[in-house]
């Protein structure tokens, strides 16, 4: 059964300095913030639909 995702709300702060000198570094955990966003938003519907 395929899922679809209706609403996806990324949220992301933008900080002038950053923490970490590599950015490559920031990038990672950049990617690994969003992906984690992503995925508990995916297992809420899952959740949801289970629920009906």
């Amino acid at each position: 059964m395929p899922i679809e995702i209706k609403e996806l709300h990324i949220k992301i702060s933008v900080d002038d300095n950053p923490q970490s000198s590599d950015p490559a570094q920031n990038n990672r955990i950049e990617k690994e913030q969003i992906i984690a966003a992503c995925v508990e938003q995916v297992m809420e519907i899952l959740a949801k639909n289970r629920e009906r």
